[in-house]
């Protein structure tokens, strides 16, 4: 079947679609994306102003039609820190399912770590043992650490792209405001580093989501455009080289960087030090960047949950003599389905 995730972030709102049916990898069909920056319409309330609900309303209504048109038969939309943390949170939930007839699941951070997970897991596969996963989002920095698809340890951070560039008005950046959230990152990270340790060192650390292939292309990994399935990896000795680079430019300087878009130009150095401090903290010489994060993890549950119900049909379908399903369908797929829901984690 083709399925569509709906991801309305901190930066974007981004609609994936896919071919894919249980037991089978996801294959990316097209991607759809509008820059929103959610995160930047806040008021001094802490909610979503109504000229930002509008523009949320209206960029996912025109998600929908693109799933339309594209042959979507299920969409599983969900919603991530900005909305999650936004003061009138639910009130932008209901407005835009009245007026879109989507209802927005909003992920935990836990969740979303855990889902990340999943993703990353299925990716490297068993062989890479026990890993660490690190994933720097528009609103938070997720990490999980396990040796199975579920992580035995999962925390959410708010220390995303958004909150933390935040911190470094200036263009370029005042010193004192880059030691300053230098200091309060990894002051942040560290309280979490026991939790980890004690689970024993990881075989395999990974980054994951846009801030983590950024760095690594500006350090020096491959293109995009040289596939999914080439080895992308962000060493921290290139990391820490790069941070007072970045930290001297401009955010038009930094747009000019090799994978480096102009919307995400002003958001790149708290990643750095975010990406940087983590690295450091946890002891890692370097991260194997994954091409898959939290959408593909949302779709591989998806998968997982529809897997026994896809068996039984197909046992049925089998054994019934005339060889007819319970329902029938007129030719082609169904319309995009509004709003199905994005199935809650569960180990």
């Amino acid at each position: 079947m083709r399925l569509g995730v709906l991801d309305v972030g901190s930066n974007t709102v981004h609609l994936l679609v896919v071919d894919a049916h249980p037991g089978a990898r996801p294959l990316p069909a097209y991607s759809h994306k509008a820059e929103l920056r959610l995160a930047e319409l806040l008021d001094e309330q802490g909610a979503i102003g109504p000229h930002g609900v509008d523009r949320l309303v209206a960029t996912v209504a025109d998600a929908m039609r693109v799933a339309e048109d594209k042959g979507v038969e299920d969409v599983l939309p969900f919603a991530t820190s900005a909305v999650r943390e936004a003061a009138n949170g639910e009130q932008v939930l209901a407005r835009v399912a009245e007026e879109t007839g989507v209802r927005l699941t909003v992920l935990s951070g836990e969740d979303e770590s855990r889902l990340t997970f999943l993703a990353v897991r299925r990716w490297f596969g068993w062989s890479a043992g026990r890993l660490l996963v690190l994933d720097i989002g528009g609103g938070s920095l997720e990490i999980g650490f396990g040796m199975d698809e579920y992580p035995d340890a999962a925390v959410s951070l708010p220390l995303g792209a958004w909150p933390t560039g935040a911190w470094l008005p200036g263009d370029p950046p005042d010193a004192a405001d880059v030691r300053h959230l230098r200091r309060h990152a990894r002051a942040e990270i560290a309280r979490t580093v026991a939790e980890f340790a004690r689970l024993g060192r990881p075989d395999l650390a990974v980054g994951t989501s846009k801030t983590f292939r950024q760095l690594a292309r500006i350090a020096g990994a491959a293109r995009s455009a040289d596939g999914l399935y080439v080895q992308r990896v962000l060493r921290r000795t290139a990391l820490e080289e790069w941070v007072p680079k970045l930290a001297a430019m401009t955010a038009a300087r930094r747009a000019a960087l090799p994978g480096v878009s102009e919307g995400r130009a002003r958001q790149l150095l708290a990643g750095a030090l975010v990406a940087e401090g983590a690295m450091d903290l946890f002891e890692l010489d370097e991260l194997e960047i994954c091409p898959w994060a939290l959408r593909e993890g949302v779709i591989l549950r998806k998968l997982d949950v529809m897997a026994p119900a896809a068996s039984a049909a197909a046992a049925a379908h089998a054994s019934a003599a005339s060889g007819v399903s319970g329902t029938a369908a007129g030719p082609g797929p169904a319309p995009a389905a509004r709003g199905d829901a994005v199935t809650p984690w569960r180990p």
